[in-house]
């Protein structure tokens, strides 16, 4: 009986665990969490979207495996009763310069089988967010909202169902390769195994540079801070509203999202974040911050997106600034509106060159699997990434 171990238990670990005992059952299987509860980190802040495919170049990995994703997720959540919503999104552009890119969303929209893509004049804009003003919007049907720390906990639950071990508190210190075995060396126990799948998210980098000590990567992290709307205030909101999105910037936008168990969020921005788990603004880690300052990628970022960087931290210390930012789609938000909200940080893969990574990004070594790059929409396509990783990581063992 051939033993596996996953590293990371958020939802890709989680999704790829689960995906290993359904294909193989009896598999000894291990899941190795660091933290004392799964989807602690980028899956249990994340924002609750469902995203239907919209900016995603045709053929990546992120298209693929968002609208495969998508429909497992759908069927997943009716199967075990877990809350969701397919409550359609807008996005909006607010400028002349904006429409082109609005036009490109459209068309990979198409390209990726999206279905019910329609343009908005401001008027029928307003019929569905009237609070929101623009000059054209994108209406997109199939967005929705899930509870995925539910989704997570559903995943985990299987996982020990059909056998598989999760072990939580221990972090990965090593990871050797001997022959065809693989040894993972936690801070108090050691795993033997036959493979490893590490979906390790903000420490990626750091497990995949054990076994592939060239790794051209590394793990940038921006923290992404919310508000939300008061109750009073969240008649200004039915949906999803969105703003076209730069593309020059892996980010999109100071957007509205509607959340699954009530209520509004604002946001986010994202800024440098100096620590790997650094969720309020005076967090900091110096090895975190060292490791980034240290990669020519890094300063490659910073120079060319220095300018847009500056007006990210304005509106983290500046909560006019950031109703500024939201009065772009909803003018009648006030700061008043708005109260405090979390905070997440997205694990950003940047390479040597200063190109921060677009695509999901996944290196095998031998019989071990690294999930190096894998932001949104990971959290929709948990399942179609979880079984392409497991599928993979079988292969390797036949």
């Amino acid at each position: 009986m051939q033993g596996i171990i996953v590293i990371g238990g958020g939802i890709l670990g989680l999704s790829t665990a689960l995906h290993i005992l359904q294909a193989r059952p009896g598999t000894r299987l291990v899941l190795v969490e660091k933290e004392q509860t799964i989807a602690a980190h980028q899956t249990g802040h994340n924002s609750g979207v469902i995203h239907s495919g919209l900016y995603y170049k045709p053929g990546s990995l992120k298209a693929i495996n968002c609208r495969e994703g998508y429909d497992r997720l759908l069927r997943f959540c009716r199967e075990e009763n877990i809350r969701h919503e397919i409550c359609g999104k807008i996005v909006v552009a607010t400028s002349e310069q904006a429409l082109p890119q609005l036009q490109e969303l459209h068309r990979r929209g198409v390209a990726n089988g999206l279905q019910g893509l329609k343009f908005l004049n401001p008027a029928e804009i307003r019929d569905i967010e009237p609070h929101c003003t623009g000059i054209s919007g994108l209406l997109v049907p199939e967005a929705g909202i899930v509870d995925y720390p539910a989704v997570a906990e559903k995943y985990a639950e299987k996982i020990t169902e059909m056998g598989g071990e999760i072990v939580l508190g221990e972090r990965v210190e090593e990871i050797r390769q001997n022959g065809n075995q693989v040894e993972v060396i936690g801070a108090s126990r050691t795993w033997k195994g036959n493979a490893v799948v590490a979906c390790a998210g903000l420490q990626s980098d750091r497990l995949a540079r054990q076994t592939e000590p060239a790794l051209p990567l590394r793990i940038l992290p921006f923290r992404g801070e919310y508000y939300k709307l008061r109750p009073s205030s969240a008649r200004l909101v039915n949906h999803l509203i969105y703003p076209v999105p730069d593309p020059a910037f892996p980010f999109l936008g100071v957007h509205f999202t509607r959340m699954i168990n009530g209520g509004v969020e604002c946001g986010p921005n994202a800024v440098f974040a100096f620590g790997r788990e650094a969720y309020q603004k005076t967090d900091f880690n110096l090895r975190d911050t060292l490791d980034a300052l240290a990669w020519p990628g890094f300063h490659k970022v910073a120079a060319k997106h220095w300018r847009s960087g500056l007006g990210e931290y304005h509106r983290s210390f500046s909560k006019q600034a950031f109703v500024r930012a939201l009065q772009n789609l909803v003018p009648e938000i006030q700061a008043e509106d708005l109260e405090p909200g979390g905070s997440g940080i997205r694990a950003q893969a940047c390479d040597r060159s200063g190109k921060l990574l677009d695509d999901f990004d996944f290196r095998v070594s031998r019989n071990i699997i690294h999930v190096c790059n894998a932001p949104s929409p990971a959290a929709t396509a948990s399942l179609a990434i979880g079984k392409t990783i497991a599928d993979n990581l079988l292969s390797l063992l036949q």
